[in-house]
């Protein structure tokens, strides 16, 4: 299959039911499942690259977390969290996995849809049997979640794609090295038009609120049940740093190989938070590790 097939599945929170969107890659007969998932204000459409290049060995299914893209909303934001992202997950891989017994789920997943991996991932009798943890760790910082969520609440309306476009690509500099194509795929990925004609981002406002919600004491205590999470992890994982990244730092990542599932680490030059795997060369370190029969 060249190109996904999309697909949804109806969720169900504390609010009420919605809707998750999924692209779907691959052979869906394919016993071997790749699930992508992507970082707090991004969508599905990352993958497409790693997606296409990895679809002959796995089913890849890539779905647009709730409150993103072509996913529902949740008519209370405040649980927009780990939690009922992990549930979510949950409900897309018994729609998924109609043979459990006989197939293998693996895990990829970009800053936030890394953290729902662990959460996943620590589980008992999980199903995921390899991780991929990109540019995410369980350390945690306030300030930076009060930025996030002074970032992703601002309600921007832009007069043109062009606009629109610029902005995707000036907050997202971090990411590294990008053709204009590139660029543009990204900002499109991200921006619908309004029936006004304005360009807006394409997720639910009400993200913002958990994030700012958060205290110190609130983000400290998160960050030892993440620890807790990561500890409890027993599959193969690997650890993707940006080199240049400000949210995974290299201490963190260290002490990441050192307990836990003790990860593999491999770091990212010219990059900073999150590596977007769009590249030859990120792809190809993803399917050696995805590969690989042992660690």
């Amino acid at each position: 299959m060249s190109e996904p097939v999309i697909r949804s599945v109806q969720c169900i929170s504390m609010a009420g039911l919605h809707r998750m969107a999924y692209q779907e890659w691959g052979d869906p007969d394919n016993p071997d499942v790749l699930v992508c998932v992507h970082g707090v204000t991004r969508v599905s459409d990352d993958f497409d690259n790693l997606a296409r290049a990895l679809s002959g060995d796995f089913r890849v299914v890539c779905p647009d977390v709730v409150g993103r893209g072509r996913s529902g909303r949740l008519r209370n934001p405040e649980l927009y969290r780990v939690p009922q992202y992990v549930a979510d997950m949950v409900t897309l891989l018994a729609r998924v996995l109609a043979d459990g017994e006989k197939q293998t789920v693996s895990w990829f997943g970009t800053s936030m849809g890394g953290l729902i991996g662990m959460g996943l991932a620590s589980l008992p009798d999980s199903p995921i049997e390899r991780l991929v943890l990109n540019d995410i760790g369980p350390v945690l910082d306030w300030a930076a979640l009060r930025r996030i969520g002074d970032y992703i609440g601002q309600d921007l309306r832009f007069p043109t794609f062009a606009a629109g476009a610029q902005f995707v690509r000036d907050v997202s500099a971090s990411f590294g090295s990008h053709t204009e194509e590139e660029w543009t795929k990204m900002a499109r990925d991200v921006l619908r038009q309004e029936p006004d004609g304005a360009w807006v981002r394409h997720y639910d406002m009400g993200l913002a609120l958990p994030f700012r919600a958060a205290t110190p004491e609130s983000v400290a205590a998160d960050e030892q049940l993440m620890w807790a999470a990561y500890d409890a992890i027993r599959c193969p994982t690997l650890v993707v740093r940006g080199a240049e990244s400000d949210l995974l730092s290299p201490a963190t990542a260290q002490a990441m190989t050192q307990r836990g599932p003790r990860a593999a680490l491999a770091e990212i030059a010219g990059t900073g938070h999150a590596p977007t795997f769009m590249h030859d060369d990120q792809i190809a370190l993803a399917r050696e590790f995805l590969l690989r029969r042992s660690i």
